[in-house]
C-alpha cells in the first residue's frame, strides 16, 4: 500500500505549518490531562495489584500519549516549529501498540483461568506469538515515525517514513483481526463445549462455562470495547497515511481528535475502570466461593 501522492514539506499547500492547520489549544490541555490521569492511575493500579507487565504496556501507552500531546500544545503556540511536530508525530503513532499488548496478556490470562481445551494455542504460546508480532509492530512504527521526521527536518521528502509507519500499523491491524478472530473462536467453544484437548475439567460444570463468572463476563465485554476502540483507531491512521501528507484526512484536525485521541483515551481508560487486577481477582474470588459452596452442600447431602 504505497503513498501515491505525498508532498515534501518544502512546499506545504498553506502557510499553517506542517499540520496544514494549528492545533487547537484547549484540546490539547484536554487531551493531555486525561492521559496523565489515566498513566498515574495504571502505575498506582500495576504497583497495587503487582501486575508488572501493566507498566511497559499500558502505563507506557499514556506516557507515549503524553509526550504525543505534550507536543501537539507546543504546536498550538508554535504552528510552524518542526521539532513538536516531529515528537507528536512518533508519540501518537506508537502509543497504542504497548496497549494492544496489554490486552493480549489480558487475554492470556482469561483462558488460562477459565480453561485453555477451548484454545486453539496455549496461552502461554498465544501471549509469546502475539507480544512478539507487537513488539515488531512498535519496531516498525518507531524506525517510520524516526525516518519521517528525520525527513520532516531536513526538508525532504517523508514518504519513505510514511510508508513504513503505514507498514507497521497496518501489520497491527492485522494482528487484531487475527486476536478478535481466535477470541471469538474460544468464546464460541467454551459456550457449546467444543475443547480442543481434553484436560481436567473439574473446575467447569456440565455445560463448560462454570470459571466464567458475571465479574469475569464483564472483564472480557470491557475487553472487547478497548479493541474495538483501538481497531478503529488503526483503521484510520490507515487510512490517513494512505491518503499522504497533504491528503483531506491527515489535514482535518476533528478527524484527529476523536478518531485518534478519543479512541485512545477510551481504550486506556476502559483499563483503568476494567483493570484485570480488580476484576480477575473477582472472578477467581467468586469461582471458588461457588466452589466451596457446592462442596459444602455435598458435604450436608452426604451427612444426612
Amino acid at each position: 500500500m504505497a503513498l501515491t501522492s505525498v508532498s515534501t514539506f518544502t512546499h506545504p499547500p498553506n502557510d499553517v505549518g506542517p499540520y496544514s492547520y494549528v492545533p487547537t489549544e484547549w484540546i490539547c490541555i484536554l487531551f493531555l490531562v486525561l492521559y496523565s490521569i489515566s498513566t498515574i492511575l495504571h502505575l498506582g493500579q500495576a504497583l497495587k495489584f503487582r501486575l508488572w507487565w501493566m507498566i511497559p504496556t499500558a502505563t507506557l501507552a499514556g506516557i507515549l500519549e503524553i509526550i504525543g500531546w505534550s507536543a501537539r500544545l507546543w504546536s498550538s503556540q508554535n504552528p510552524r516549529l518542526l521539532t513538536p511536530f516531529e515528537m507528536q508525530l512518533v508519540g501518537t503513532v506508537v502509543a497504542p501498540t504497548p496497549l494492544v499488548a496489554a490486552n493480549f496478556i489480558i487475554l492470556g490470562r482469561i483462558i488460562n483461568q477459565v480453561g485453555p481445551q477451548y484454545c486453539r494455542l496455549t496461552p502461554k504460546i498465544y501471549t509469546i506469538i502475539f507480544c512478539c508480532f507487537d513488539v515488531a509492530c512498535l519496531i516498525v512504527q518507531a524506525l517510520g515515525g524516526a525516518t519521517a521526521a528525520r525527513a520532516v527536518s531536513q526538508g525532504t521528502d517523508a514518504a519513505t517514513g510514511a510508508n513504513i509507519m503505514l507498514g507497521g500499523i497496518a501489520a497491527q491491524l492485522f494482528a487484531i483481526v487475527v486476536y478478535v478472530t481466535l477470541a471469538s473462536e474460544y468464546f464460541l467453544r467454551l459456550k457449546f463445549n467444543a475443547p480442543f484437548r481434553q484436560v481436567d475439567e473439574s473446575h467447569l460444570s456440565e455445560k463448560g462455562q462454570g470459571a466464567v463468572s458475571k465479574n469475569l463476563r464483564i472483564l472480557i465485554y470491557a475487553m472487547s470495547f478497548c479493541t474495538l476502540c483501538i481497531f478503529i483507531r488503526s483503521v484510520y491512521r490507515t487510512v490517513e497515511l494512505a491518503g499522504g501528507w497533504f491528503g483531506p484526512v491527515i489535514t482535518t484536525q476533528r478527524y484527529f481528535d476523536w478518531l485518534d485521541g478519543g479512541m485512545v483515551t477510551l481504550a486506556i481508560y476502559t483499563l483503568n475502570f476494567f483493570h484485570p487486577g480488580i476484576w480477575l481477582n473477582k472472578s477467581v474470588s467468586t469461582v471458588r466461593d461457588d466452589e466451596e459452596q457446592v462442596a459444602h452442600e455435598e458435604e450436608e447431602e452426604a451427612a444426612i
